[in-house]
């Protein structure tokens, strides 16, 4: 089937087969293999992405399900070199070990945090529990949601 995304603001237009995941969509046949595939079941979060703003676990939906729409990786997140501020607080506060969650991680904490649901440690750790990192690093996670939240 003849498929047209709109990912980090660009148009492709791909043939794929119907049953083509989002995921692997970006991943295999756009090369933007910073989301990752942990579980492939929706549960470890590893895969989020911003899809019209709203962050979503790429593994569930199939690519065609989301023609139309604003599809944003990664990948887009720093520019002209320049890290978003959520990236450049992770790695002030070392809120990664492994770093194979840390896409997802990022992607969720930037929406978590435009939605307005950063405003506690219990807030985000209920808000982020999709999200999982087999590491432990959650505590520098939180601090460094907090840390953008706060403005720094």
């Amino acid at each position: 089937m003849d498929v047209t995304l709109t990912v980090n603001g660009t148009e492709h237009h791909l043939r794929l087969d119907a049953r083509v995941t989002l995921l692997d969509a970006l991943r295999d046949h756009l090369g933007l293999t910073g989301s990752k595939k942990g579980c492939d079941q929706g549960a470890c979060g590893a895969c989020t992405v911003m899809v019209d703003g709203k962050r979503v676990v790429a593994c569930l939906g199939l690519a065609a399900q989301y023609e139309g729409r604003e599809i944003t990786t990664i990948e887009a997140l720093s520019t002209n070199g320049e890290l978003h501020r959520v990236q450049a607080a992770f790695a002030r506060h070392d809120a990664f070990q492994c770093g194979y969650c840390t896409p997802g991680q990022i992607m969720s904490a930037v929406c978590l945090i435009a939605e307005g649901r950063a405003n506690s440690d219990e807030d985000i750790r209920e808000f982020m529990s999709g999200n999982i990192c087999r590491c432990g690093a959650y505590p520098n996670i939180r601090a460094a949601i907090r840390d953008v939240v706060a403005g720094a």
